[in-house]
């Protein structure tokens, strides 16, 4: 306002005590004035009282209304009416891009006068006192609302609305799923006032709530003309590892990953991508329609039906391995037809195996078909038939009595199963392992993954085994042995083994013996230990069984029995001896009295009888 203009209003609003002279404004004598002339009755202290009831009365700390008259990149000029303008910042008003000069803004006063004699205002401070205020009311009255998002933050955006720090979940941006967050940073939208939670003061907004209204009807329009087998055209609108979401414009509606394609899928982004458009065919949908399925390799003949007429069981077939599970592999010999190749199919061996241990998922396979479904679309296959099967000729390759080389593959409390070569298993008999050593499991006398010499002993053409030994490559040295460890004769041996039952004795040759307790008892009296070296006495030797008894306490118990036996027979011959030298006397005498007496009975007796 012009100092013209506030004279011209002072004097007008002069009510008591105005001269008839200055009682409008076209009586004032503007010349006078300019000149420093005035010849007026108005005194200067009414014209600065007039002056200032022209002026808005303000106090620091109140919000009122102003217009904003100027504006350029950092600040906004606003008139409150007060005898100087107010400076407002203009990050203060990025969530209105639009305001223009004229416009009604209201403002905070912070300072009525600073040091330079500004007048200092705060448009954000003016928001932030109403709110609370306004956003309830926004809450209440289903307002649209704009908001300026600030920045991203763990699950959604910050917005400012009213100069509150509202959260926008990432779910409520958009009915459509969100890639890229940032692309929202610094944008100004509208949102809804969805959650207010006064105890901590947290808004929640949606600006997805928005469109849902315009796109539920969208939906019910489309919904209705919905009918299974119908082709419509969709947008991916969103990829999981269970299928695809396709939007059909307003609705959406799910491919799952086995209706993508004919043949395997291992995720749905190998057959589609996001905002793509393709067409696809309604296969389901619920009444309400909350559920709608859809299918893409529909679209397209099954490849069982378009599969070469001619092929038959035993043909040979090319493919690529695109499953593996530990009972076999699937092999796609075309897009959509695929054969299972049992792990028993895939090796003549009899020993059971993964088969992973044979292929993997990428192998290029041949196979031969061995079953052929086509009304139940299904196939097995096998790659041991492009092989010969070993056994056919095993009576000419494996004789009886030949001598091979084998790998073992396990072993059980019995024996060891070994290979010769793929699909010929055969097994050592644990006796069948040494002639000389005992052996309690066969893991002491040979490992897993070693080569063993065998001899095959039998041969089981029905069930595919071979019955093997080892110790017959050589000659049995148990004959040998009779001769050796005679019973009776003493041999030295090592203690190798003490149970309770008795010892384990390490003889020459490699043989081993046994001895109970009461035949390791020494001369001294005490027990013989581990890993002492004594003299033993053979006191059994069986050569079927291979068993050979021992005893040291008997060498030592004999010596005594020999030592007394000569004593024995020595004090005999002395007795013997001083009893012949007195017998003859003795013997005289007792003779001559008793053949005396004899006759003379006999004498009687004959004379008697006569």
């Amino acid at each position: 306002m012009s100092e013209k203009e506030i004279i011209e209003e002072a004097v007008s609003s002069k009510v008591n005590g105005a001269p008839a002279s200055v009682s409008t404004t076209e009586a004032f004598d503007w010349d006078a004035y300019e000149n420093g002339a005035i010849n007026t009755s108005v005194s200067k202290e009414d014209l600065e009282k007039a002056y200032d009831q022209t002026l808005t009365l303000v106090k620091e700390g109140e919000v009122i209304e102003g217009t904003v008259i100027s504006m350029n990149k950092r600040e906004v000029v606003v008139n409150i009416g007060f005898k100087s303008d107010g400076v407002v910042p203009m990050s203060e008003f990025r969530y209105n891009p639009d305001l223009k000069v004229g416009d009604k803004v209201e403002v905070y006063i912070e300072n009525q006068e600073d040091k330079k004699g500004q007048l200092i205002l705060s448009h954000k401070q003016a928001r932030q006192s109403r709110s609370w205020e306004r956003v309830n009311e926004a809450l209440e009255n289903d307002e649209i609302i704009k908001g300026y998002i600030k920045c991203r933050t763990k699950g959604g955006m910050i917005v400012d609305v009213f100069g509150i720090e509202a959260f926008l979940p990432g779910s409520q941006i958009d009915v459509k799923p969100i890639r890229d967050y940032d692309v929202f940073v610094g944008k100004i939208m509208e949102f809804k006032v969805v959650k207010i939670n006064h105890e901590f003061r947290n808004v929640v907004v949606s600006h997805k709530a928005l469109i849902e209204a315009e796109l539920e009807a969208q939906k019910k329009e489309i919904v209705s003309k919905l009918e299974k087998g119908q082709v419509l055209e969709g947008v991916v609108k969103n990829i999981t590892t269970y299928g695809a979401f396709i939007d059909l414009g307003g609705v959406d509606g799910l491919i799952h990953i086995t209706d993508l394609s004919w043949g395997r899928v291992n995720h749905p982004e190998e057959i589609v991508s996001l905002d793509q458009k393709l067409n696809v065919v309604i296969l389901d949908f619920d009444e309400d329609m909350k559920r709608i399925a859809l299918g893409l390799k529909q679209l397209t003949p099954h490849p069982w039906d378009a599969l070469d007429a001619d092929l038959k069981v035993g043909d040979k077939v090319q493919g690529k391995v695109v499953v593996m599970a530990d009972y076999g592999a699937f092999v796609e010999i075309a897009t959509g037809v695929e054969g299972l190749i049992h792990v028993s199919e895939m090796s003549w061996s009899q020993h059971l195996r993964s088969a992973q241990d044979f292929l993997k998922v990428g192998d290029d396979v041949e196979a031969v078909i061995l079953t052929l479904d086509r009304e139940e679309r299904k196939m097995s296959l096998g790659i041991k038939q492009l092989k010969a099967d070993p056994w056919e000729n095993i009576d000419e390759k494996y004789a009886v009595g030949s001598k091979h080389t084998a790998k073992v593959r396990n072993f059980t409390g019995f024996g060891v199963f070994v290979e010769i070569e793929e699909g010929v298993d055969g097994l050592i008999h644990i006796s069948d392992l040494s002639w000389t050593k005992k052996v309690k499991h066969p893991n002491e006398f040979t490992q897993v993954g070693a080569t063993i010499e065998v001899v095959v002993l039998d041969i089981d053409k029905e069930n595919r085994r071979l019955s093997l030994g080892h110790k017959q490559l050589e000659e049995n040295p148990w004959d040998v042995f009779e001769t050796v460890f005679t019973v009776g004769s003493i041999h030295e041996g090592t203690i190798v083994d003490l149970q309770e039952r008795g010892a384990v004795i390490a003889l020459q040759y490699g043989v081993e013996g046994f001895a109970t307790p009461k035949h390791l008892v020494k001369e001294d009296g005490s027990q013989a230990q581990v890993e002492e070296k004594l003299n033993f006495k053979v006191i059994e030797f069986n050569k079927e069984s291979k068993r050979i008894i021992l005893s040291h306490s008997r060498i030592h118990e004999d010596a005594a029995r020999e030592a007394k036996g000569e004593e024995t027979v020595a004090a005999k011959k002395v007795a013997k001896k001083a009893k012949k030298e007195a017998a003859p006397v003795t013997q005289i005498e007792k003779t001559t009295l008793g053949d005396i007496q004899s006759l003379a009975d006999l004498k009687d007796q004959l004379e008697g009888g006569k």
